[in-house]
């Protein structure tokens, strides 16, 4: 193993362990999808190439993609908890005008009445429940209503719709359970829950992360003994060219 070859293969395993933690890290997190960290072979450009000959120089990280298999459902009783079971994600209006995405739906109401997230961002498409609210309802084809005070009958609200993507995976991470469209993701598209391939709704039920901890331990330990093993073959490699210096 070349030098170049060990420090690579050092701050490939390196950053494996900081995706590795930020997932440990998220375990308990609502909502929270996990990363993995794709490796790809690097090798050198033709024109640095020894014989005409392309030389490996290890590994590097190429990607680090987003898991979005669906997490377990967890009960909690509360009617603004709202749980996606299957494919889609809430749609969230952000300060700025863009829309971001979630999967988190653990919801409350401003001091407005609107529903929101619990970073106090908007849910689109904008529901206002009545301060005089006894009860409130989601459907599990969004339908929101909500009983209110003095009224036998449900009022209805609005409709919750979810969004889906092409390729999810592509979809980048902004911190706060929420993602944003890139052109890997593809644009949106939106419908009501259960319809065109989409999940479900479920009140009173939080979607848990996807992080499976076993899993990610046994990943760190491995990762930790390929950084061990480039670390070992730097030094070496170092010791070897101190002899070479003292010739």
């Amino acid at each position: 193993m070349s030098f170049q070859q060990a420090l690579s293969g050092l701050n490939a395993a390196s950053r494996s362990l900081d995706v590795i933690g930020h997932n440990i890290a998220n375990a308990g997190t609502t909502g929270m999808k996990s990363s993995r960290a794709e490796f790809a072979e690097i090798y050198a450009s033709s024109a640095g190439a020894i014989g005409g000959t392309n030389v490996g120089l290890g590994v590097g990280v190429a990607d680090v993609s987003q898991q979005f298999s669906q997490g377990s459902l967890s009960i909690t009783g509360n009617d603004l908890d709202v749980a996606i079971n299957g494919n889609g994600f809430f749609q969230i209006q952000m300060p700025d005008g863009t829309v971001a995405y979630t999967r988190d739906g653990s919801f409350k109401t401003d001091a407005n009445g609107q529903l929101v997230t619990n970073n106090g961002y908007l849910v689109a498409p904008g529901l206002t429940v009545p301060p005089n609210t006894q009860s409130l309802t989601v459907a599990p084809d969004g339908t929101v209503s909500a009983t209110v005070q003095g009224s036998a009958q449900p009022v209805v609200l609005g409709n919750l719709q979810l969004a889906s993507f092409v390729n999810p995976g592509g979809l980048e991470p902004r911190g706060q359970n929420l993602f944003v469209e890139t052109a890997a993701s593809g644009t949106p598209t939106t419908n009501a829950p259960g319809s065109d391939g989409l999940g479900t709704l479920q009140q009173g039920y939080l979607e848990t992360s996807n992080v499976n901890v076993v899993e990610e331990l046994v990943a760190m330990i491995q990762t930790q003994r390929a950084y061990e093993l480039n670390s070992k073959a730097i030094q070496t490699s170092d010791q070897m060219l101190q002899r070479l210096a003292q010739l």
